[in-house]
């Protein structure tokens, strides 16, 4: 089994989703983030971490509120935000994001 240390290690990108189930704004995060994943397709991984059951890690990234986002490759933090943005946000974020590094 892969560790989160693992994951954000990885060549491609990373997303990292901090979320909670009793969180309105993540709910509403979350098939934008699904568009996204299907519009970027294998050049980026998704992944979702549910805060309530994840308390370690999450305060290891200072995640204070949720929905909170950070890229990642090669395990370098390349962007963080907390809140909800559109799908084309996203993407010019990450593309952005992956382009400068």
């Amino acid at each position: 089994m892969k560790t989160f240390q693992d994951l954000i290690n990885a060549d491609k990108p990373v997303l990292v989703d901090f979320f909670a189930t009793w969180c309105g704004p993540c709910q509403s995060l979350s098939p934008i983030l699904k568009e996204v994943k299907d519009s970027l397709g294998e050049t980026i991984s998704i992944i979702k971490i549910d805060v309530d059951k994840n308390q370690s890690l999450a305060a290891q990234y200072q995640v204070k509120g949720v929905p909170t986002m950070l890229l990642f490759q090669n395990g370098k933090q390349l962007w963080r935000q907390s809140g909800v943005l559109s799908k084309q946000q996203l993407l010019q974020i990450i593309s952005e994001k992956i382009l400068q590094n």
